[in-house]
């Protein structure tokens, strides 16, 4: 049974505790068996190699290392079926034969189960230590043999027993102890683990030791016959184990199913609740996965689930649970996190190990993975609820296209302060709480007004003036879209239509986010708004950030192109935030280009800024399209933006946000416009 979240071969960093650890101990164990086998003398060791009971005992202890007694909760690494010939040389011959046969077959265990170095290495020290503390038992309670083999009988088997828990004892506090450092949890939790059945387990194959012994001392044909019924433990053992991995985990990839991530969150929850840190729980989505399967099959998809779930393995923290929850869904437990930074540090390490293309049947697929983050007690107090949120958070960095998100209440559709917000929000539709602010667009050279930008706002009944990024987002994800964006046009279309015909002929810019761009009903809209109030299509400019270009070109040019149909012009909004490239702008009918304020800020003290701003414009000059410069708080950003040829601009410098009133004196005052509907371009 393949467990992909062990990650014990995996070397730990030089320098670390469970480093030094695991250094000591080896040296420690080396050192015992180098001094023992030194006091053994190298003509006794050479007699005793000569026999051939050494060589049955060295093989029926390899086969032992390879097939531990499987348990739930190690159905790989379980008590080694080794121990009752290993003890029994330690009984038999003392600490050098023992330690000895054990070490090499440690090592060949170890390399045929694909054990890295410091890990062979360790295990057998462990085993050394041990040995050693039981040989030291027998030879202060038991008679003394004078270095001949030694048989125990009647009330020496009590010495045995003693000896039997000295080996238990110190191998259980040698193994935990660098499992509880590796895994990051407490001590105490590890030894304590399963305690009861790792001693029925133990206890068994320990008191076969003394009859392995009695076998020895009559016929070396003997000893192999031990293995039918430790063979039957070992089979039955594994089903049972079996039966429990199946339950607790997924069969394809291997990892933990949600079942056991229910369980393990739980047990985290409750530790982080008496000890006083935090839970993480991180929910990751493959992009794009579904054009895999639908593309090539399930086949290949399922192998490339199999491949993300090495990676996912190998890139979390020892300690930390991957599981799969099904489909291209994933999850990762981090039962200890210090705060939302270091989850955070675990997301980022997750989306690095699957950024890499992945190479499949002479192909190369590139995954990217959206992830959600939820900490406990910070955003919920269980599993389910941070299940939950972390699913919120997921899918908000799905849309946002963030890559990694943390869960916030405002992001959350479901949270209560959220539902409460859409129930006013209906209300506000309903009774004309929303209101719209104009910006200025004007020239860089003479600083006339050559446009507006309309920008929504909710004057809210208790709250006052609440910004679109609070409650915009809410209406994208509700069946208020439609209403809401009839609402914003309309309310634009009156103050523009007052503003035209009463001598002020500016366009006035719209915002559409993506989903208004893929209603097809947006240009029937658009041009009876228009007709109804007896304006011009050039009346009215839609602005397009450059995020929804990116992510739904091919869906919204449908959109855009009958827009354009209708003469409404159109701009390319925050420019420089995404991935687009002008030349995909072939064929669109983009008038406009606006530069996204985190590079206009940067024109004054950064060179770099200063290419990438003077770039832009050169290259939005050479399509024939105009180019604004948008965060202008300046007038040294303003003037450096003109000197590099760019048209217009807005911002801070020349106003904020403004209501209806103040954007009319302000225009009125500002742009030099004849009347009747004729305007100058910039």
């Amino acid at each position: 049974m393949l467990d992909p979240n062990d990650t014990r071969d995996v070397g730990p960093r030089v320098g670390t505790p469970l480093w030094l650890y695991l250094v000591s101990t080896t040296v420690a164990g080396c050192v015992l068996l180098g001094v023992s086998l030194f006091w053994l003398g190298p003509a006794k060791l050479q007699l005793l190699a000569a026999q051939p009971l050494i060589w049955v005992m060295l093989c029926m202890v390899i086969i032992g290392e390879l097939r531990p007694i499987a348990t739930p909760t190690a159905p790989t690494d379980g008590a080694p079926t080794s121990v009752p010939f290993s003890f029994a040389l330690v009984i038999f011959y003392g600490l050098p034969v023992a330690g000895l046969v054990q070490a090499v077959a440690t090592v060949i265990a170890g390399i045929a189960r694909g054990h890295a170095a410091h890990r062979m290495a360790f295990n057998g020290a462990q085993y050394v230590l041990s040995f050693g503390v039981a040989d030291a038992v027998i030879r202060l309670l038991g008679p003394d043999t004078n270095g001949a083999p030694w048989v125990p009988e009647g009330p020496h088997l009590i010495v045995v027993a003693l000896a039997a828990g000295g080996y238990f004892l110190t191998n259980l506090v040698l193994v935990e102890c660098a499992v509880a450092m590796h895994a990051r949890s407490p001590l105490r939790t590890m030894l304590t683990k399963d305690i009861g059945q790792r001693l029925f387990v133990s206890g068994v194959l320990l008191s076969l030791a003394p009859l392995v012994v009695v076998a020895m001392t009559h016929s070396i044909w003997l000893v192999p016959l031990f293995f039918f019924p430790l063979a039957a433990l070992y089979i039955s053992a594994t089903l049972s184990a079996k039966r429990e991995y199946q339950v607790n985990h997924d069969e394809l990839t291997g990892l933990a199913n949600r079942k056991l991530l229910i369980l393990r969150t739980q047990e985290a929850l409750s530790e982080a609740q008496q000890r006083n840190h935090r839970v993480g729980l991180l929910l990751l989505d493959l992009d794009r996965f579904k054009e895999v399967n639908d593309t090539l099959g399930h086949p290949t998809g399922d192998r490339l689930l199999q491949t993300v779930a090495r990676r996912l393995t190998h890139s979390v923290r020892p300690g930390d649970l991957v599981a799969r929850l099904g489909g291209d869904e994933f999850a990762v437990l981090l039962p200890q996190v210090r705060d939302a930074a270091s989850a955070r540090e675990v997301a980022a390490r997750l989306r690095v190990s699957l950024a890499e293309p992945m190479r499949l049947d002479g192909m190369d697929f590139d995954l990217e993975a959206s992830i959600g983050i939820a900490l406990y007690p910070n955003h919920a107090p269980d599993f389910e609820l941070l299940m939950q949120r972390a699913d919120v958070a997921m899918y908000v960095a799905k849309e946002s296209r963030v890559g990694v998100d943390l869960y916030a209440p405002h992001k959350d559709r479901n949270s209560t302060a959220r539902l409460s917000l859409f129930g006013e929000l209906r209300r506000a539709l309903a009774e004309d709480e929303l209101e719209m602010f104009y910006q200025p667009k004007v020239t860089l050279g003479d600083r006339r007004v050559v446009g507006m930008e309309a920008l929504v706002r909710w004057r809210h009944p208790r709250r006052g003036i609440l910004p679109p990024e609070e409650f915009v987002p809410l209406v994208e994800q509700s069946y208020l879209m439609r209403n809401f964006t009839h609402e914003v046009l309309e309310l634009t279309l009156t103050q523009v239509a007052r503003w035209w015909f009463g001598g002020m002929a500016v366009p006035v810019a719209v915002n559409l986010s993506a989903r208004e761009l893929l209603d097809p009903s947006l240009p029937d809209v658009v041009s009876s708004g228009l007709r109804r109030h007896g304006l011009p299509a050039r009346a009215l400019r839609m602005e397009i950030s450059e995020r929804v270009m990116v992510t739904d070109a091919d869906a919204i040019t449908p959109t855009i192109l009958a827009l354009a149909d209708l003469g409404v012009s159109l701009a390319l909004d925050d420019f420089g935030t995404g991935y687009f490239t002008l030349a995909r702008l072939n064929g669109l009918p983009v008038e406009e280009i606006k530069i996204d304020e985190s590079f206009v800020r940067r024109v004054v003290d950064d060179p770099d800024g200063r290419v990438i701003v003077g770039s832009a414009v050169d290259l939005v000059g050479a399509l024939g399209m105009r180019t604004v410069a948008e965060g202008v708080e300046s007038e040294r950003v303003a003037e450096s933006v003109r000197a590099m040829g760019c048209t217009a601009a807005q911002g801070l410098f020349f106003s904020a946000p403004l209501e209806t009133d103040a954007a009319t004196t302000f225009l009125r005052e500002h742009s030099g416009l004849p009347t009747g509907g004729e305007q100058r371009t910039a």
